[in-house]
């Protein structure tokens, strides 16, 4: 075991082979002036980039998927002559990960509902967590405050937007704050109609306008179910309710987020594209330091354009702005249902704009029932899934009719 220095801080992160880990440690190999260890790291089976994040950063404690990623990995570091850290499997292996006893923050990077348990894992140690999966408050927002509430853990946002408005936010009095504004940029099909939208490829909405992220919340943003999620991550993180939450359509995504004030000021927060500000903001809080990226030169921004979703194109908003009214179990039921939907899109077996219709038919569905504990929470999330698999059958079904 490596000892940390007194004015250390030791980081765990789940998920460190996307892009958020990936650049999680490279603003944890900037901060110089504020020094931090990573103690624990969580791929899922790229082991050639975690094995290089191993040698590079010599964690104590790393999982994987697999025992078979889990081999390959041993194998690798052996064949680089690299002390090998305990190797942990599954989500017991990111549970451990995430209550490392060194660890004083933990990155909840993962994609999707496998970032649950361990994140909330995390916040009933006590730790900082510095959440980038949004779909953790979307399934279970109740359950994850309270234990940050019941344990003295903060939760900090790493997405964007969230982090500009927690931006936004400080130093303003809660009764002062007419409403929150995320912005969004709208995606690739911002212009399209839905003609050309039902038409769309996988590549056609992998072209993200203004962020290089990964396939899962790419395909999101193309149909703006992403901004429905924060929707329902902003309500959880800051208090307020559906109808002092709305969305702006901005191209440039210059503007990260704004708040109205009830004397109708507004306060925006701006930066360059890079999530490493965000998480560099989320690791310090609340000093803040200098950071690496060079700042916005406003000089070259040509306009500043905002304007409102259109529902008709995009109904996964008017989705998301429903599961946060009736909420219960329905939420983490719309949530399984996106991610088995925006798999299957990508798998090239529904359209783009079915993707919604998948959604709201598990929701319409859905038996709806107080969010009680992790595992009604959990049994929501696999009979969504299962509903999902069933109708996206059908709609596949029907295509390859059509083909005949």
């Amino acid at each position: 075991m490596i000892d940390l220095p007194t004015d250390s801080r030791g980081v765990a992160i789940l998920g460190s082979t996307g892009s958020i880990g990936c650049n999680s440690l490279r603003v944890i190999e900037s901060l110089t002036s504020t020094p931090m260890r990573v103690v624990a790291l969580a791929a899922g089976t790229n082991v050639e980039r975690l094995a290089d994040q191993i040698a590079t950063h010599l964690p104590e404690v790393v999982s994987v998927d697999t025992e078979t990623a889990a081999h390959d990995l041993r194998a690798m570091l052996f064949a680089r002559d690299v002390d090998l850290p305990r190797i942990v499997i599954g989500e017991e292996g990111l549970c451990e990960v995430a209550t490392h006893p060194r660890a004083d923050c933990v990155i909840s990077a993962t994609v999707g509902a496998v970032g649950f348990v361990p994140t909330l894992k995390a916040l009933e140690a006590g730790k900082r967590v510095a959440l980038a999966n949004k779909e953790t408050l979307v399934m279970a927002g109740e359950l994850m405050t309270a234990a940050a509430r019941k344990s003295g853990a903060e939760l900090l946002p790493v997405d964007s937007e969230h982090n500009a408005l927690h931006q936004c936010l400080r130093g303003e009095r809660r009764e002062e704050v007419r409403r929150i504004i995320l912005t969004a940029s709208g995606g690739p099909f911002r212009t399209k109609n839905k003609a050309e939208m039902e038409l769309a490829t996988v590549a056609e909405a992998m072209q993200h306008p203004t962020w290089n992220m990964g396939a899962k919340i790419t395909i999101d943003s193309a149909t703006l179910m992403n901004k429905g999620l924060e929707v329902i991550e902003a309500h959880w993180l800051f208090g307020f309710g559906p109808e002092e939450i709305d969305i702006l359509v901005h191209p440039e995504s210059v503007v990260h987020s704004m708040i109205e004030l009830v004397d109708g000021s507004v306060i925006a927060q701006l930066g360059v594209t890079d999530m490493r500000h965000a998480i560099q903001y989320a690791l310090t809080y609340p000093q803040r330091h200098t950071c690496q990226l060079p700042p916005l030169d406003l000089t070259t921004v040509s306009g500043l354009h905002f304007e409102a979703p259109d529902p008709e194109r995009f109904p996964c908003i008017r989705l998301a702005y429903r599961a946060l009214r009736e909420g219960g179990t329905l939420p983490a039921a719309m949530n399984a249902a996106n991610e088995e939907a925006v798999a299957a899109f990508l798998n090239e077996q529904i359209s783009l704009t079915e993707i919604p219709q998948v959604i709201e038919s598990v929701m319409n569905n859905h038996a709806n029932q107080p969010a009680k504990d992790i595992q009604t929470i959990l049994a929501a999330d696999h009979e969504a899934r299962l509903a999902a698999l069933k109708k996206i059958a059908c709609h596949k079904e029907a295509r390859e009719t059509q083909k005949i």
